[in-house]
């Protein structure tokens, strides 16, 4: 029996036990739409493409399931180029799927046309355009195992409308063949063998968590390598929970806007162990200054990224937990007690601090939160300085309960990522810290989160400008801000009520902490909208050119 390639789509996403599609309709994709009237897999409409991009993505880093998105041609599939380049920069597995005209108007500038696989070469592992009718279930094969794979990111799939409508007959392979495609999922014996005399041989280690250690699971080994080797642990944003927030040897965020300690920790030690984590300019800042006196055991199962910012010592290719599993019998305890006094010091000396006076402070919101919430809750956060308080103050006890836009930094990315992160751990409270910037660039999926019923915790740290903007116009511009400040800016509490939620402003600390039990028990979807104080900095802070211990605090 034939059915047309769009009902072989469906299958295929059926084979691939996906759950759920985000995505938004139009003419090109619609062979596609039309067929998912005869699967179980559930579709969310969203208010914009953006929105499913952003969806999937947190989907995806909740269950470490691939998310799966949808759009039409032209305009549709642009809109979701800032989410797969998103996806991209964090390394979230995801398969996008596009609708495209149809195969003898590729090239004529027909209506809603655009090259969406030429646009989106520097932001996928991989894309395709689906030709050949017969090629449909061998091409979704293999997007979902890139994008699962090695180091997960999102594949693009193109699909004219022509070609949806051709019928096949349907048989889902079940393994593909990918020439030249091969991840290295064991370290090199030898290497892991150096690597443990390294670590042996120091006096003062420090481990250097990122989201490698989340996106493989291997969180408890890197618990064990912590603990045996008594090293304190600093770790990258998207890091964050992937080691205990209340562990005494946690260092917080390394970096620009990382703790005091962990960067000078990070510059006296003598050996860094990096896992996972790929040397990002926000946390190496000045390169001639970072762990200057360190040996650097680089341990990833990207190549690519091995000595690409850094000089590394030793590098490690391969999957961290399997390369963590190998590591760890060749160590012994070690106790490193005056290494431990001197971090102990060091944490002493140079705490997270802020002035606690006056108007309602944005750290105060964060810690309060912190307090409040449930370990096993999911904080999403977008971009701006509140995304960096939230860094700072908020301690997670396990992975995958932090999201956040990170390489990108994508404005936007915090409601709909929140929708995602819902309907992928219905049974987990989802939390929002946002600015009043980042909200109105997607608010409009607070659509999709009524649609839904999702019962969203909402907290909008609302200085009535953009932060972390107006911040960086103070160190580097003399002050002199320049389209910064919202001369209008919308009830945000109203703006939920209007979307079926229970909207809350609150201006002092006193509110806050009266209202947040309550809100953060209710079954029902809350806003809190929270006027903080609009000159209120994200300190500690890395100025360009300085080293990471040479913070401005």
């Amino acid at each position: 029996m034939e059915i047309t390639v769009a009902e072989a789509l469906i299958r295929c996403l059926e084979q691939e036990n996906v759950e759920l599609v985000f995505g938004y309709p139009g003419g090109a994709i619609l062979p596609v739409y039309d067929a998912l009237n005869k699967t179980t897999i559930k579709h969310i409409l969203v208010r914009h493409e953006q929105g499913a991009a952003h969806a999937a993505d947190g989907y995806a880093r909740v269950t470490g399931k691939v998310g799966v998105c949808l759009a039409t041609s032209g305009p549709g599939a642009t809109n979701l180029i800032t989410g797969i380049a998103n996806a991209y920069m964090d390394s979230v597995p995801m398969v996008v799927i596009t609708g495209q005209v149809s195969t003898g108007m590729v090239g004529t500038d027909a209506f809603q046309e655009v090259d969406i696989t030429g646009i989106t070469i520097p932001i996928t592992k991989h894309n395709f355009l689906v030709k050949d009718p017969n090629q449909l279930p061998v091409i979704v094969k293999k997007a979902f195992h890139l994008a699962s794979t090695g180091r997960p990111g999102p594949v693009l799939i193109d699909l004219p409308k022509d070609v949806a409508m051709e019928k096949i007959k349907f048989k889902y392979p079940k393994t593909v063949v990918l020439p030249g495609y091969k991840p290295t999922f064991k370290g090199h014996p030898s290497m892991v063998q150096q690597a443990g005399r390294i670590i042996m041989e120091s006096e003062r280690p420090v481990i250097y968590a990122g989201g490698g250690i989340r996106i493989a699971n291997a969180s408890p080994e890197l618990l064990q390598l912590a603990e045996k080797i008594n090293a304190p642990v600093t770790h990258t944003l998207m890091g964050l929970g992937c080691f205990p927030g209340d562990h005494p040897l946690f260092l917080g965020m390394l970096g620009l806007h990382g703790t005091k300690y962990a960067n000078q920790a990070v510059t006296e030690c003598d050996c860094l162990i990096a896992v996972g984590a790929r040397f990002d300019d926000r946390v190496v800042s000045k390169i001639s200054g970072f762990a200057p006196t360190a040996k650097i055991i680089h341990i990833d199962i990207d190549p690519a990224e091995i000595g690409k910012n850094v000089r590394i010592q030793l590098p490690i290719v391969g999957d961290v937990k399997n390369v963590l599993g190998a590591l760890l019998p060749q160590l012994e305890k070690k106790e490193n007690a005056p290494w431990l006094a001197r971090i102990r010091q060091l944490k002493e000396e140079f705490p997270l601090h802020y002035d606690r006076n006056g108007c309602l402070k944005p750290q105060f919101v964060v810690e309060k939160l912190n307090e409040y919430k449930d370990d096993r809750a999911i904080v999403v956060t977008d971009v701006g300085q509140h995304q960096m308080w939230a860094a700072q103050y908020m301690r997670f006890k396990e992975p995958r309960c932090f999201l956040s836009s990170g390489g990108l930094g994508a404005m936007g990315f915090c409601l709909p990522a929140a929708v995602g992160a819902k309907l992928g751990a219905p049974d987990r409270t989802v939390i929002t810290v946002i600015g009043d910037g980042g909200i109105q660039m997607t608010m409009q999926e607070l659509g999709t989160a009524a649609e839904q019923k999702l019962p969203l915790k909402i907290f909008v740290l609302n200085n009535q400008r953009l932060g972390m903007v107006r911040q960086l116009q103070d160190f580097y511009c003399q002050k002199r801000h320049v389209a910064v400040d919202f001369q209008f800016n919308l009830d945000f509490a109203e703006l939920g009520r209007l979307y079926g939620m229970e909207g809350y402003t609150v201006e002092t600390a006193q509110q806050l902490e009266k209202l947040l039990p309550e809100v953060l028990a209710s079954p029902k979807p809350v806003l809190v909208n929270c006027m903080v104080d609009p000159e209120e900095n994200v300190l500690p802070m890395v100025l360009d050119g300085a080293n990471i211990n040479e913070a401005v605090d």
